[in-house]
């Protein structure tokens, strides 16, 4: 346990407010302060931050307090987004007797992925590593590139990083973890993951290594091979080199698709390069990069696969409100190809003729029909209005449709017509989709954070009724730990339900009493915004006295008694017919 009061003092000095806005644009609504949530796409802002330095999403139920925020935003359990604050607010992590955790710590997976680095790297500068060091040579890495990366070279053997490993103290559980080592089905011993590949470690905003990408130096398959998901790195939330683009992306960001792009990049003097790894764009990079910057231009490998993977990244980075343009390289593959080939100077002005989103999108759309056709001219100005029509602006769809009209030959105002019945189609698409949500949502269907609920919705509202309750007003939950409202969480139909009462009585009959922000040592981030949205549905109710909680209180302990009743007839029931069956067994036998 980490000391309560330590946890009152650091959400006293990380004032949310300032936190958040670290991350999010908040603009003053009332009150309270608004803006597009971090955690999820969306234009129209409903996250909101209250006076009582909590926060919630009213589109995707994200709430909490600080310590939530950052254990969202920075992917952190609990103890991990305390150790974030701390070292933001300049205090050191008091411990209270023995920390006891379960499985693999992430700080033991960062101890031990910065060990692992430090051994590729000195590996690369041995006799092991001559082929490794000719073939960063030869891709015209100079040596300051190759130690500002960290770069380092993984030997053809399958046991040196597990042996080095282990002589440092670290745990076969804790390799396997960090998706270092591995354990062999055929003979059970240990074997290293990365053989004979260069080495690029993945390196975080904060300066720990949190991952590794290792590539061949042939042909062979996989080119690359990229660490999964483990307690420190989860790979759809990072990006390769946001460690040095982030102070360097203000104008604005590269989007590549490789680690050797990238490090060509820097080297040339574009230090604002970054890379996905080893998988498509997610919206939470998008989101990531939204921090940083407000505009990206997404240079992928010119072949098919690249051009496809640019067309998913521009809708998704759109999605985020990011300004996207798009990079065409004629006479090379990749950037770093286009540079080996023509320099930095060309690629400097290829970056300045990028093109627009929508004007790569249209080209696209063009160059797949005959335009001489009538009937691929018609397909064309459908996909075209389409397009146009997905535009949030008005400004943009007028802009958009001038150009459209100019290419396709065509007057604006008939294009006009056809974007705004497609965009009216669409709107009324999403109006039914949101309604659909909300029904299903109300029901309780697809919760899965709480998945008993559906069950009986009269009695999970109940639950509501009484943890809103608790978690806003300090005088329920001493009625309820008094005894003076009798309630166990035996009486709980639902499973959330029941864990988060005992919880919550667990914390107010400590010395210190209950604080909400101490459920997150035991409750997830998506289980803590759900609690967040029971206390404010709660707070936005005139009726909350003590009658209220008395009587929702009594619906559970009645339910809960039915349910005893019903099972006890159940094993009665059964019981007769086991009896039942025996007898008919034995007459049977007799016979």
């Amino acid at each position: 346990m980490i000391p309560r009061d330590f946890i009152e003092e650091l959400k006293q000095r990380c004032d949310l407010e300032e936190v958040v806005g670290s991350y999010v644009k908040l603009r003053r609504a009332g009150a309270n302060l608004s803006g597009c949530c971090p955690f999820h796409s969306e234009k129209t802002p409903s996250f909101t931050v209250f006076p009582d330095r909590h926060f919630y999403c009213f589109g995707c139920g994200a709430g909490g307090d600080v310590i939530a925020f950052i254990m969202r935003q920075e992917n952190l359990d609990y103890t991990g987004a305390i150790e974030f604050l701390a070292a933001r607010a300049g205090l050191a992590v008091p411990r209270q007797g023995e920390v006891r955790e379960e499985g693999v710590r992430r700080s033991r997976v960062l101890e031990m992925n910065k060990t692992a680095a430090r051994y590729f790297r000195e590996v690369l500068n041995t006799d092991a590593g001559a082929a490794a060091r000719e073939y960063l040579q030869s891709r015209g890495l100079s040596g300051a590139t190759v130690r500002r990366f960290g770069l380092g070279f993984a030997p053809n053997d399958f046991g040196s990083l597990y042996r080095f490993l282990r002589d440092k103290g670290y745990t076969d559980e804790e390799m396997i973890a960090g998706f270092l080592c591995r354990r062999s089905e055929r003979n059970n011993s240990m074997f290293s993951l990365f053989r004979n590949r260069i080495m690029f470690p993945i390196i975080d905003v904060a300066g720990n290594v949190i991952a590794f990408g290792g590539r061949v130096m042939d042909d062979s398959k996989p080119k690359y091979l990229n660490s999964s998901d483990t307690p420190a790195f989860k790979k759809s939330k990072n990006l390769f080199a946001l460690n040095y683009a982030r102070g360097n992306c203000n104008e604005q960001m590269i989007l590549c698709e490789g680690y050797m792009d990238v490090i060509a990049l820097h080297a040339a003097g574009f230090p604002c390069a970054v890379a996905t790894l080893g998988t498509a764009i997610t919206p939470e990079q998008a989101r990531l990069m939204a921090k940083y910057t407000s505009r990206v231009v997404i240079s992928y490998d010119s072949d098919e696969a690249g051009q496809r993977a640019a067309q998913k990244a521009l809708r998704i980075l759109g999605e985020v409100g990011l300004q996207t343009r798009v990079l065409r390289m004629n006479g090379a593959k990749d950037p770093d190809e286009f540079i080996k080939a023509y320099g930095a100077d060309r690629f400097r002005q290829l970056l300045e003729r990028s093109s627009t989103g929508f004007e790569y999108r249209l080209d696209s759309i063009l160059a797949a029909h005959d335009m001489s056709l009538a009937e691929e001219k018609i397909k064309a100005s459908s996909e075209i209005c389409r397009l146009i029509a997905g535009s949030y602006s008005r400004v943009e769809r007028e802009v958009y449709l001038l150009e459209a009209a100019k290419r396709l030959e065509l007057p604006p105002d008939i294009l006009r017509q056809d974007i705004e019945r497609e965009a009216g189609r669409m709107r009324r698409e999403q109006k039914q989709q949101e309604s659909r949500d909300a029904r299903s949502g109300a029901a309780g269907y697809g919760d899965r954070i709480n998945p008993d609920a559906a069950k009986n919705m009269r009695i999970s509202r109940g639950e509501e009724t009484v943890l809103g309750l608790m978690l806003l007003y300090d005088e329920h939950r001493a009625a309820i730990a008094s005894g003076a409202v009798e309630l166990q969480s035996e009486d709980f139909f639902t499973e959330f339900g029941a864990r988060a009462f005992s919880a919550i009585l667990t914390l107010e009959r400590t010395e210190d009493g209950f604080e909400i922000g101490m459920l997150g040592e035991s409750f997830s981030p998506e289980e803590m915004g759900r609690l967040e949205r029971m206390r404010i549905e709660r707070r936005a109710l005139s009726e909350n006295g003590i009658s209220v909680l008395r009587e929702s209180a009594a619906l559970l302990r009645e339910e809960a008694a039915r349910r005893r009743e019903a099972s006890a007839e159940d094993g009665a029931q059964s019981a007769i017919e086991r009896r039942r069956a025996a007898l008919a067994e034995k007459k049977k036998q007799k016979t």
